[in-house]
């Protein structure tokens, strides 16, 4: 499954049906009631008002006949308010025809003027119209609240891109000048790993870019294998211990790590979560730690001392975050973090605790049939390993 495409089943979608007689309600429920289809009925007009107010309606079939308030008044409330004055309105009645109510039902904004009684096939099929009208208004909207999205990611990665990968560029571009400007005889070893530096820091950006193109495509695929995530954080820490001699990566483990995952995402997702860890935690020691104790899954969690600003949780997880908060890179690693355990059928979360950024995740041993990457970030609730 991909999780990036929405559903295929209908949207749910409301009736309302308002009627004095609670058997014309009951009747109106059997006919109409079925797979995405709910029927509210009111035996009144001040009950359809609340529920008006708490429901949206794709329809509305109003008895004309009701003490207090009959259907012509309720139809013209509905008209005078902004939540309701769009809902169609369809009058049922079992009075004699009369031309100068139908008059007033239009006036009042019916869309059709029904007598009783009206055959089951006739009013679903009437009903079947309007709500297939509601639902197609209702995949329009959200169709063009994700197109919307998808603009201002695009330019929100043109921006981010343009600003981030200049800078390690012109480091090069600098350090490139200088050693044509040097005496041959001059140790050029310095500027060389400056140079150096900034090509592996514009290549993590690229690779993050890539795998950022991949996931939003839907494109980027699993491929699960049998495989021990103590291994993965073996080679992880080793390889943060080199590249950050002066921070220790402390490692613990508890219980068995075997399970099925993607060996190499996996690799990338601890990769990320320590390396963050470490780029942060000012010297101090950074804790991964394992926890395999649960027979159904794997479980992960990576401390640092330091402060998450509370206004950014929330969007931690986002793309592109150094968009909104300054960062050393493209704000893409705890995204593509994300994208990557939720693949798996996992869950990541961050939370600050007594001075110190806590992320925790879990996968599953064996995960589910989802192998394709990509969706839309969900807030889940930190998960404490303690």
């Amino acid at each position: 499954m991909n999780l990036s495409e929405t559903e295929t089943a209908p949207l749910q979608a409301n009736v309302l049906v308002v009627d004095d007689v609670p058997q014309n309600l009951m009747a109106m429920r059997a006919v109409l009631e079925g797979e995405g289809l709910s029927v509210l009925t009111a035996e009144s007009g001040a009950q359809a008002l609340e529920l008006l107010l708490t429901h949206s309606v794709a329809v509305a079939l109003l008895d004309v006949n009701m003490p207090e308030m009959n259907g012509f008044d309720l139809a013209e409330l509905m008209r005078g308010s902004s939540r309701t004055r769009e809902v169609p309105i369809l009058f049922l009645t079992a009075s004699p025809r009369d031309q100068r109510r139908m008059f007033r039902g239009y006036d009042s904004g019916a869309v059709d003027f029904l007598y009783k009684p009206v055959e089951p096939h006739v009013i679903l099929s009437k009903v079947q119209v309007f709500v297939e009208m509601a639902r197609q208004r209702e995949l329009m909207r959200q169709n063009n609240e994700r197109l919307a999205r998808a603009l201002a990611l695009n330019e929100t990665m043109i921006a981010v891109m343009t600003h981030d990968l200049r800078t390690p560029l012109s480091v090069i571009s600098l350090c490139a000048e200088s050693l044509e400007l040097m005496p041959p005889e001059t140790d050029r070893s310095r500027i060389a790993g400056r140079i150096l530096d900034s090509a592996h820091r514009m290549a993590r950006m690229i690779a993050q870019l890539l795998d950022f193109s991949k996931i939003r495509s839907g494109v980027l695929r699993l491929e699960p294998q049998e495989g021990d995530l103590r291994a993965v954080a073996d080679q992880v820490a080793e390889e943060l211990r080199q590249s950050a001699p002066g921070v220790a990566v402390e490692l613990a483990c508890e219980g068995t790590m075997g399970g099925r995952f993607d060996v190499d995402r996996m690799t990338q997702v601890l990769s990320n979560l320590v390396g963050n860890a470490v780029r942060h935690a000012e010297g101090a020691p950074v804790s991964l730690r394992l926890d395999g104790s649960d027979c159904n899954r794997l479980q992960v969690q990576v401390r640092n001392r330091g402060c998450i600003d509370e206004a950014l949780l929330p969007r931690l997880f986002e793309p592109f975050k150094s968009s909104f908060q300054a960062c050393s890179g493209l704000g893409l690693g705890l995204y593509i973090v994300d994208q990557f355990v939720r693949a798996h059928g996992g869950e990541v979360a961050a939370a600050n605790r007594d001075g110190e950024v806590v992320f925790s995740l879990w996968i599953p041993r064996q995960p589910a049939t989802t192998t394709l990457v990509g969706g839309v970030r969900t807030h889940v609730a930190p998960l404490p390993l303690d």
